[in-house]
């Protein structure tokens, strides 16, 4: 497409999640032209349980406008405490003075929330997620990459970003050696449910390391419970029917609220695995890249995939706008982005193997962990004070 007699670049974007709206809204505002393909056929807006966007994924939104859509959806987080499965709190982190440190507060928001308020975005600036747009093949050449989908449509660009998550279509075509993920051990299970006289008070993050499985909970000023489940286990081994009684058995020496807000969520969400992708030797090929989960999936225990995704997609589109050779500009934001993600993925990596021990371990567990709670909140103040300027130019 020619511009004002200029070349105008052409960007391919899979997956209309979490990052992929993000980054096209970047490359639209750095003068590309943007197909935004969906494998789904519909906006997955009651998809998925929640999770949290940080100080710095706010930052990374900032330029485009959506912190404030963020913030104004989601319910802000001013503490996170710890308990042992009896009860006896371990310590935690008094996060009530983000706003003012950072900018911004964690910020706990419906995942089918969020992709609403990102698809209304697109759609403001003109973007149009194209649904049923489900990849089948990738032609790259010196020049573009035809990209053909499963519906037998095609249509060429001069690059592609696979924004497409864990199990990422683009990866298996783009990069097909890439290693796969790692089942971590963990199943997650979610819920929301609304239960009165619980004993914490709304806005904070309790954090339970049950007997047998990790169990946390968030109650927003509305009067709404949202909570999770981590546990051992292997993929399929229990069937939905059998879901509640099973996190029933496996917190019955845990704290009775727990128990009271599994049996009271009218519709249990999962289970899903954890998985890693932390070994990718490269995040791209030629004229095809990865970003976010799809080049780097990590445990939510560090609650930073979403803001990961938002930081990759600004840099990403930075790149781009200022390397005018595409693999090129891949293998810039590779060495940009690369150090960032592979700490805070270790950080990840640390807090998930806490959440499920034998007994020594959780005797071990329990002692230690009030001595390193101030050291991990100081690295997670390290992580939320992470800054990006679009208007930087890459070297």
């Amino acid at each position: 497409m020619h511009v004002g007699g200029m070349t105008k670049r052409t960007a391919v974007i899979a997956g209309a999640g979490v990052g992929g709206p993000v980054l096209a809204l970047w490359l639209r505002k750095a003068g590309f032209e943007v197909r935004l393909l969906e494998g789904r056929g519909a906006p997955a807006l009651v998809e998925g349980a929640f999770l949290g966007v940080s100080p710095n994924g706010l930052q990374a939104l900032s330029g485009l406008g959506l912190d404030r859509d963020v913030t104004s959806r989601g319910h802000a987080c001013r503490a996170f405490e710890f308990q042992s499965h009896t009860g006896r709190s371990l310590g935690g982190f008094d996060r009530s003075g983000d706003a003012t440190t950072f900018g911004w507060s964690l910020t706990m928001i419906r995942r089918g929330d969020l992709h609403g308020l990102l698809g209304e975005a697109c759609e403001r600036a003109g973007v149009a997620i194209e649904y049923g747009k489900r990849l089948s093949r990738l032609v790259p050449s010196p020049a573009d990459v035809e990209v053909f989908c499963e519906d037998g449509t095609s249509l060429r660009a001069d690059f592609v970003v696979g924004c497409d998550g864990l199990r990422s279509t683009t990866r298996a075509l783009g990069l097909p050696d890439a290693p796969p993920p790692t089942f971590s051990g963990l199943l997650d299970v979610g819920g929301f449910v609304r239960t009165p006289d619980l004993p914490f008070e709304p806005g904070i993050n309790v954090m339970v390391f049950g007997e047998r499985a990790f169990f946390g909970a968030f109650s927003t000023p509305t009067g709404e419970t949202w909570w999770f489940h981590n546990g051992s286990g292997q993929l399929g081994a229990v069937e939905n029917q059998a879901l509640r009684p099973r996190l029933l058995e496996l917190h019955q020496h845990d704290p009775a609220w727990v128990r009271e807000l599994i049996s009271a969520t009218p519709t249990l969400l999962g289970p899903w695995g954890l998985f890693e992708l932390d070994a990718m030797p490269s995040w791209s090929r030629g004229r095809v890249c990865l970003m976010g989960d799809a080049a780097h999936a990590m445990s939510p225990s560090a609650g930073q995939g979403a803001s990961m995704a938002f930081e990759d997609a600004l840099v990403l589109a930075q790149c781009l706008r200022d390397v005018s050779d595409v693999p090129t500009a891949f293998q810039s934001f590779e060495r940009l982005r690369r150090p960032r993600v592979d700490q805070i993925m270790k950080a990840a990596r640390q807090n998930s193997n806490r959440k499920a021990p034998g007994p020594v371990g959780r005797w071990v567990r329990d002692r230690v962990l009030p001595l390193v709670l101030p050291f991990a909140g100081k690295g997670q103040s390290r992580a939320y004070s992470h800054r990006l300027d679009f208007e930087q130019r890459v070297g």
